[in-house]
């Protein structure tokens, strides 16, 4: 339960951590909250020679208005996200989903973008960002990029992020008036999600608008209800019609079997789940 021995550089700046990654070379991980990376280094699953800490980095913290869309800084912690006042007014759907992420000792260290790269399948941070069609934003010795949500998440823990790249934010739509719920199934409290969904829905009247649906663990990457999403819209707001529309729910996905449950058992849950989310966040 001891790493191995590492160089340790904890940089100011995001000039100087692009700076250390260059110095390091292959052989470096970055440490954003730790609440993966040092688990696995302690049973020397990981075993780099450096390690870059951002928790220094102050410019990569906290929440601030960007016009038609809200910065959320990578090192925000998910108790930032889960308790900030403008996500909960703009990106309600990431508020909820931080709040369930493990229990609150991890939520205050482990970070929003430290997550969003680690790229567990299981994790419960991207399929919100999916859904709500975010961007990061990443910088590298070639200077700034920009990565849609859909490019980002590649393969398991595997994103678009290249060798020397740091992700420094994260550019999330705002959902004002939307309504937003994730819905989580676990075996015990504070496990990784079996299988979990992000729903955001906007209602105009008695129809619903506009849906936006994110599936987590139903894939190597989180994915998009694109089905539910396109029978959601225009249909009546009825729990009937989005038990119907939530029926397509797997359809697309490639869900694993393990121990916690079967590809059939996942593809059962994403149905359940899904209705149950979208009737949460419709109001019903």
């Amino acid at each position: 339960m001891i790493p191995s021995a590492f160089d340790y550089a904890a940089p100011a700046t995001v000039a100087e951590a692009l700076a250390a990654l260059a110095d390091a070379g292959d052989d470096v991980k970055v440490l954003a909250g730790g609440q993966s990376l040092i688990p696995v280094m302690k049973l020397r699953l990981a075993d780099p020679a450096m390690v870059v800490d951002l928790g220094r980095i102050g410019e990569l913290s906290g929440v601030r208005d960007d016009g038609d869309a809200l910065l959320i800084g990578a090192m925000t912690t998910h108790h930032q996200v889960a308790t900030d006042p403008l996500i909960a007014e703009h990106v309600p759907l990431l508020a909820k989903a931080a709040a369930t992420v493990a229990d609150p000792q991890v939520r205050h260290r482990g970070t929003f973008g430290g997550a969003l790269v680690h790229a567990d399948p299981a994790g419960d941070m991207p399929a919100p960002v999916l859904a709500a069609e975010a961007t990061f934003i990443l910088a590298g010795p070639d200077g700034e990029r920009q990565v849609a949500a859909a490019d980002f998440f590649q393969g398991y823990f595997t994103t678009a992020v290249d060798d020397g790249e740091i992700l420094t934010g994260i550019r999330v739509p705002k959902y004002t008036g939307w309504g937003a719920h994730y819905e989580k199934f676990t075996r015990v409290a504070q496990q990784w999600s079996i299988v979990a969904v992000a729903a955001m829905v906007r209602v105009e009247g008695g129809t619903i608008a506009e849906a936006r649906i994110g599936l987590t663990n139903m894939a190597s990457t989180p994915v998009r209800a694109t089905a539910v999403e396109q029978a959601l819209a225009g249909a009546p707001l009825t729990k009937e019609a989005i038990a119907a529309a939530s029926s397509h729910a797997a359809e697309g996905t490639e869900p694993a079997s393990d121990l916690n449950g079967d590809a059939a058992y996942r593809r059962h849950l994403a149905e359940v789940l899904t209705k149950r989310a979208v009737i949460a966040a419709a109001g019903l």
